[in-house]
């Protein structure tokens, strides 16, 4: 191993900052979304916006996630796989904040017609965390 990766591991493990270089977790997207919209989390709202027929180009998401997205749901553009995305299903999913926001901000947009809300991605996040497969 690199002798500068291991003096900044060292120092970061040292100083206390380990969680600087932490993977990410749903839970620790979860709390990062409220925080943002500075209230809590309601799983009802979360179902509920990820079954709503928004009127755009999509039945909402569950046209490729599936009303039960502790399965595996299908690309409806490119017939390709679409891993579950209830965590419980999926542990891979919810574990890196870049590829969570850019799934939000696409999907949100072809679905819903705008960007959510750090309470909307919230809220849809705690119902997923609650599902098991």
């Amino acid at each position: 191993m690199n002798r500068g990766l291991i003096h900044l591991l060292v120092a970061c493990c040292a100083s206390g900052s380990a969680t600087a270089i932490a993977a990410d977790t749903p839970e620790s997207l979860l709390a990062a979304y409220v925080a943002q919209a500075g209230a809590p989390a309601s799983p009802e709202r979360g179902q509920k916006l990820f079954t709503t027929n928004f009127g755009k180009d999509y039945n909402g998401c569950v046209d490729c996630h599936t009303a039960s997205p502790a399965k595996d749901g299908k690309d409806l553009l490119t017939d390709k796989r679409i891993a579950p995305l209830a965590p419980a299903a999926n542990k891979a999913r919810f574990t890196d904040k870049h590829k969570v926001e850019m799934a939000f901000n696409m999907n949100c947009r072809d679905v819903v017609g705008r960007k959510c809300t750090a309470g909307e991605k919230a809220d849809v996040m705690s119902w997923l965390i609650s599902l098991k497969p």
